[in-house]
């Protein structure tokens, strides 16, 4: 996309790749609670597009399209990250629930059982399942926030990351494949669907017999473990 002077033509870009904004947005509002409206996340995305497209460097090697989709997709994050909506009983609960998982995994030496953490918290089980569904209603991107932010392609001209940085990046990662991978079988599967392959709550419910609900309690009750084991 460049003008008769060689230039970038930020118009035609925009343009271009407007239609990726609604995607992004698409695809990111099913996995957030039905008060988060499309249109607010596409408003977000259209920044991170136009930020793109003030920052793009074309001599730095990253094509737009890699970088603008990282832009994007962190503008509507910021968005939503900004929005807090999580009751504080719940986000407490949620703190207490990441503690009671790793004190369990500690004394057992494996990953508890769904009765036993309930029972651990002093609850039933069927209200710590309304505590794992509450918490994954205010989850955004947990997987995401596991780990320290891995940075974007490099289209403005600042250079790749340095040694120690790039050290203490390979040892987080490593941390979390060995958390994903210590998961039990069922909730290893989950993450693989919902982060890898980008099914939602529905399809993955498909695939391993359940419900939606029951698989909202399963990713909450995962993402604890995986909190837990990398706090």
């Amino acid at each position: 996309m460049y003008t008769a002077q060689g230039k970038i033509d930020q118009q035609a870009l925009l343009e271009e790749h407007l239609p990726a904004v609604r995607r992004q947005a698409l695809a990111l509002q099913v996995k957030l609670p039905a008060s988060i409206e499309l249109d607010d996340l596409i408003q977000a995305g259209t920044v991170g597009l136009l930020d793109a497209l003030r920052r793009y460097d074309p001599n730095a090697g990253a094509s737009f399209s890699t970088f603008a989709s990282q832009r994007i997709r962190g503008a509507m994050i910021d968005e939503l990250r900004s929005r807090d909506w999580l009751p504080r009983s719940v986000r407490r609960h949620a703190r207490e629930l990441d503690r009671c998982v790793h004190r369990l995994e500690q004394r057992l030496g494996r990953a508890p059982q769904e009765r036993e953490v309930a029972a651990e918290m002093g609850m039933s089980l069927e209200e710590y399942r309304q505590l794992l569904s509450d918490t994954n209603s205010g989850l955004l991107l947990p997987f995401e926030d596991i780990v320290a932010e891995q940075g974007e392609p490099d289209a403005g001209g600042n250079g790749p990351p340095d040694p120690f940085s790039a050290l203490v990046d390979g040892q987080q990662r490593d941390r979390l494949i060995a958390a994903i991978e210590a998961l039990p079988d069922r909730e290893k599967l989950l993450i693989g669907l919902y982060y890898q392959e980008g099914l939602n709550l529905k399809e993955i419910g498909a695939v391993l017999g359940v419900t939606e609900s029951r698989v909202c309690q399963l990713h909450s009750q995962a993402v604890s473990r995986l909190r837990g084991r990398l706090a």
